[in-house]
């Protein structure tokens, strides 16, 4: 390995750890630093959105950021449902604000910014339940870990026909097979840590939330595609943009979300 090869993953693995101590810390600590969290990387990633789309950030972004992040605040501070009406009410003044971005980017950018703010809220009131919400909180992260890992390793193994090579040339059927088996797994074993016992149904929705976070991956692979850039930013050292480490976490979040919502009760409870 080459002093330079060697200094990048130095860099990328002091970031990484970094990252993952900080969002550890708050998972755990729940509440509002929880929340704080995922306002700052809302506010953060809508940050990213805007510069893709329009090319710079202004009044417009700064609309859709404070949007994304003041959802996830109404959130913690009242219901959901509270932080949804911030949510379209601050997508709805950014499109109206946005008049020097023409055609699809402008409809994009306030989507995006009402994407981003929904997935983050979503994410903050699963961990808001008294009972299960840390241990479902982490079990959603660590099941876009187990997908990333496995995906990567099935294709890399296994190789074999590409799954989408238009917009993301690197996924292979192998490696979204190896994603949703290692994910499975993952939650099946969590679940049995968590409850003690071992519940199918998660291993399941594990699986499920394996293909909605590649889903994520690449929808947002297909935006920078579309933006030409490689990456989202330069946020995170070694890494690229905060919507780069968190495509995939956000479509899974909301996806779980939403099941609980639906069963009206956590997924740990059968």
């Amino acid at each position: 390995m080459s002093a330079g090869a060697f200094a990048d993953l130095r860099v990328r693995a002091i970031s990484g750890a970094a990252l993952a101590l900080a969002a550890g810390a708050a998972l755990w600590l729940g509440g509002w630093a929880f929340a704080g969290l995922m306002a700052a990387a809302a506010a953060a990633m809508v940050w990213e959105l805007r510069r893709m789309l329009a090319g710079r950030f202004d009044a417009a972004g700064a609309l859709g950021a404070a949007a994304a992040a003041g959802a996830v605040l109404a959130t913690q501070a009242t219901q959901m449902r509270w932080g949804v009406a911030a949510l379209l009410l601050g997508a709805l003044a950014a499109y109206l604000a946005d008049r020097r971005t023409a055609g699809w980017r402008r409809a994009a950018f306030a989507l995006g910014a009402g994407y981003v703010g929904l997935a983050c809220a979503a994410y903050d009131g699963l961990r808001d339940d008294p009972l299960y919400g840390a241990a479902a909180a982490l079990w959603v992260w660590l099941t876009v870990i187990a997908s990333d890992v496995g995906g990567y390793f099935g294709g890399r193994m296994i190789g074999g026909p590409r799954l989408w090579p238009a917009v993301s040339p690197n996924k292979t059927w192998a490696g979204l097979a190896g994603g949703v088996a290692l994910a499975s797994a993952a939650g099946a074993a969590f679940s049995a840590m968590t409850t003690g016992t071992l519940a199918h149904e998660v291993m399941l929705v594990s699986a499920a939330l394996a293909v909605v976070s590649q889903g994520g991956d690449i929808a947002e692979s297909r935006l920078k595609r579309a933006c030409g850039v490689k990456d989202s930013s330069a946020l995170i050292p070694g890494h690229g943009g905060v919507l780069d480490r968190m495509d995939g976490l956000l479509a899974a979040a909301l996806a779980a979300a939403l099941i609980t919502f639906w069963r009206g009760r956590s997924v740990f409870v059968w």
